[in-house]
């Protein structure tokens, strides 16, 4: 009986081994690769929190493709947004741990979500997105830490100091390296902290490419962390700039938001929409409109679109409804909601007055 209830404990373990390893396994399938993929946190697998977090989603990775922080406020986005779950291939979960600032384990589920390229393709064309082509430049970060023991040089081998920026980097749709830290590359802090980038500049010359994220980072006087940051560029300074925080790892992070800046700014090649997806007043004939219940169902469909930011009526006839719409992504962005609701049926080609035909 002894040797029975040990096999069972045995067995028992090795299941519980191979049921946990199944499951790291599991997870790291399940991590987002690409640009097209990205994963969010949510607080639960019911269907109203993966909405939103295929929302979320849709926002890093409309970030990552153009570089734009600020893309969830261009016009159009919002009403992209509504519609994130139509876009998605796939999607997955896993559980990642991690530590509290206090040391204590913490747990988290993460939505793993995988969009179709092309329709996310399509939504950044629609709303003028700037498009930052691949492949894209990993530049080398020259990064002095002093904690007040004094400058050291972030390499290699401790890539984790420097987690918070590289990690920040790849949100913003490209990624930082870090010198291999021989004897020269350390004696090179006193460089950094001259904000030398002459000498960083010749010193990189090893790595590809010549681009170069140069930034100290130190305890500022009253209380905090406080960075400074030059982007340099084939030897040229594109831009310096200066982050503050009372946490060290938002302080650092803010270094990489700024060297995306600027090689957006030099880089990406602007978003210009469809013929007929700017902003703008358009005129739309609208054919099937025969009698005030259709007219009415027609204007409370309009109003309740966010595409739809103003409706002038200009008459009536035989031919149809003629409307003048301020669109905020033009008649495309009409199209994909009449598509999208099944209200409005909307003819092809670039016609002008464009038609739709009510159902």
């Amino acid at each position: 009986m002894r040797q029975l209830i040990r096999i069972a404990t045995l067995l028992a373990l090795c299941l519980a081994g191979a049921a946990a390893w199944a499951q790291r396994v599991e997870g790291e399938m399940a991590r987002a690769e690409g640009m097209y993929q990205a994963e969010v946190p949510v607080r639960n697998q019911g269907e109203a929190e993966r909405r939103a977090g295929f929302a979320r989603a849709l926002v890093e990775v409309l970030t990552r493709l153009s570089g734009d922080r600020g893309v969830a406020a261009r016009p159009g986005v919002a009403q992209e947004l509504r519609r994130a779950e139509e876009l998605v291939e796939g999607y997955d979960y896993r559980q990642d741990e991690g530590v509290s600032p206090s040391g204590a384990p913490t747990f988290r589920t993460l939505l793993v979500v995988r969009f179709d390229p092309a329709e996310v393709d399509a939504v950044a064309a629609l709303v003028g997105l700037p498009v930052w082509p691949e492949p894209r430049p990993k530049p080398v970060l020259w990064l002095a830490i002093d904690d007040g023991r004094g400058p050291r040089l972030v390499a290699l081998p401790q890539r984790n100091a420097a987690r918070a920026i590289l990690d920040r980097a790849v949100e913003r749709g490209y990624r930082l390296g870090l010198p291999a830290g021989s004897a020269a590359e350390q004696a090179a802090v006193g460089a950094i902290w001259r904000g030398d980038a002459a000498a960083i500049a010749r010193l990189s010359a090893r790595y590809s490419p010549p681009m170069q994220l140069i930034g100290k980072l130190y305890r500022a006087p009253g209380g905090g962390w406080a960075a400074e940051w030059q982007f340099v560029d084939q030897g040229k300074v594109l831009a310096r700039w200066s982050t503050s925080d009372a946490d060290a790892r938002r302080a650092m992070a803010a270094g990489a938001d700024g060297a995306a800046d600027a090689l957006i700014k030099r880089y990406a090649k602007p978003g210009v929409p469809p013929k007929l997806a700017a902003p703008g007043r358009y005129t739309v004939r609208i054919q099937g409109v025969d009698d005030a219940e259709d007219y009415l169902r027609l204007a409370g469909w309009l109003q309740g679109q966010a595409v739809v930011r103003g409706i002038v009526p200009r008459e009536a006839g035989a031919d149809g409804l003629l409307l003048e719409l301020d669109l905020a992504t033009g008649v495309q962005g009409l199209r994909r909601a009449a598509t999208r609701d099944e209200v409005l049926v909307p003819a092809e080609g670039e016609a002008e007055p464009a038609l739709f035909f009510l159902r």
